[in-house]
């Protein structure tokens, strides 16, 4: 039995994807995009090292974010034809995250070609289009929760709830080769406690794992606490909207959208901020939220008491959807106080990355970094506090005013990676710290030996596990 880390590793966050093999079966856990690394990011994606996509025998996808299924597409083109297995809710979602960004991939190919073209170069392809993110919807196998399901020989899977968005999991995995048998957790992204929507993450108090692969985004530190997150978001709002700016978030359309939705909602309704604009000016966010009505069973609590009161659709009587390219226009011609919430949440794409380019210039506008962005990326360059940044090959002066909120995360911190580990550490288990950079998870490596007495190690790109 072996594994091979095929992207979120070597210090990289994006790009998760592991290949299992036994004797009889392999598998593939998430194949996710690269991101952050600019023109770089079509090289990364198209080589999939040791996986050959006409050969797996099943796929399993943890959630639907675009650094762990954003590469699904590149197998359906290249001859994937097995099932992919994840839960009802990561079907809905994936299934709009991958056709996003087929629909962006072509836009962006052809913006480029233009350029290339008046300099007598020669056109490039997509890396994959709509048609190839067609071809994986008939391969998807809902799988619920908490129940064991066999999708190859030898090799069957258990997904629990991760906490990270509505239908995320953890996975454990048994893999049977010649009597012998073992078990890996692939944590994949963990999750925080009392985060609004989501339930916590599954604690595995039950399994004894051999093997364990865990997320490290921020092996380093904690987040400060939601409470200090939401009064500094608050104070923030109010203070831009007394000072009459135009506000920008750049936020993940499934998970962080909702959730500043939800907070800005609960200000709202308490009467802590007046009724203002809010824009949210991205289709794909739009349909997620359509999808959160949906999966109301994955709520927590709190959330489903608010929608059985129909709390969520009365709470933003200024809340506008923009669907069209020309509404989302319009509002670079406006410059009154409003919120404009847009994705992607690194700025890598999207409709946020035209209003920072109309706006990045302009003294009187607030962006309010809500979430993780990856070395490189345009988000990271502005949560550094870059002078100036390249948007669609033009340079554009940074004159607007930064806010960074990471309290808003939806990845555990150091402290709640620990305590998600304790049960499986006091089985001694092997570990392998991926998604994350090289800062974060050597710090965590440092912290789970010293709590737990186990040795945690650091794989590379394309590095084998044997056991």
């Amino acid at each position: 039995m072996r594994i091979t880390t095929c992207g979120a590793s070597g210090g990289e966050v994006t790009g998760s994807c592991y290949l299992v093999e036994t004797a009889r079966a392999r598998v593939l856990v998430d194949c996710g995009a690269f991101q952050g690394h600019g023109p770089k990011d079509d090289a990364l994606n198209a080589d999939l090292g040791p996986v050959a996509p006409a050969s797996l025998d099943a796929v399993v996808l943890t959630h639907a974010h675009l650094d762990h299924c954003g590469r699904l597409p590149i197998l359906a083109r290249r001859g994937l034809a097995c099932p992919v297995h994840c839960t009802e809710a990561t079907i809905d979602f994936a299934t709009l995250v991958i056709e996003d960004a087929a629909r962006i991939q072509e836009s962006d190919t052809a913006r480029e070609n233009k350029y290339r073209r008046r300099e007598g170069k020669p056109d490039i392809e997509p890396p994959f289009t709509r048609d190839d993110a067609a071809r994986l919807r008939p391969l998807a196998r809902g799988v619920p929760y908490l129940e064991w399901r066999e999708i190859a020989p030898g090799v069957s899977v258990r997904f629990s709830d991760a906490g990270h968005i509505l239908g995320s999991s953890h996975v454990e995995m048994r893999l049977e080769e010649a009597g012998a048998t073992r078990t890996v957790v692939f944590s994949a992204d963990i999750g925080r406690w009392n985060t609004p929507f989501l339930r916590d993450p599954t604690l595995l108090t039950s399994t004894k794992a051999d093997v364990v692969f865990m997320e490290s985004t921020y092996g380093d530190r904690d987040h400060r606490s939601q409470d200090e997150t939401i009064r500094e978001f608050r104070e923030i709002i109010e203070k831009a909207i007394w000072a009459k700016e135009k506000i920008l978030i750049p936020a993940f359309a499934i998970g962080r959208t909702q959730h500043i939705l939800f907070h800005l909602a609960e200000m709202v309704r308490s009467g802590v901020l007046p009724e203002f604009p809010i824009y949210l000016d991205s289709p794909m966010a739009i349909k997620a939220t359509e999808l959160y009505a949906k999966h109301q069973d994955l709520f927590d609590q709190h959330a489903a008491d608010l929608a059985r009161r129909r709390q969520f659709s009365r709470d933003l009587r200024h809340l506008e959807f923009l669907e069209s390219v020309e509404q989302s226009q319009a509002l670079n011609d406006r410059h009154e106080c409003c919120i404009v919430i847009a994705g992607s949440g690194m700025c890598e794409g999207g409709r946020i990355v035209h209003h920072l380019r109309h706006n990045l210039w302009r003294k009187g506008v607030s962006v309010v970094m809500v979430g993780y962005a990856s070395a490189g990326s345009l988000g990271r360059q502005l949560i550094d506090r870059a002078p100036e940044v390249q948007i669609h090959r033009r340079t554009i002066p940074v004159r607007a005013t930064i806010h960074t909120l990471g309290g808003f995360s939806a990845h555990a911190g150091q402290t709640e990676l620990l305590r998600w580990l304790e049960p499986l550490a006091a089985h001694k288990p092997r570990v392998f710290l991926t998604h994350g950079e090289d800062k974060p998870r050597t710090a965590l490596a440092a912290a789970i030996k010293s709590r737990f007495g186990v040795e945690a190690s650091l794989p590379g790109r394309f590095e084998t596990i044997e056991f």
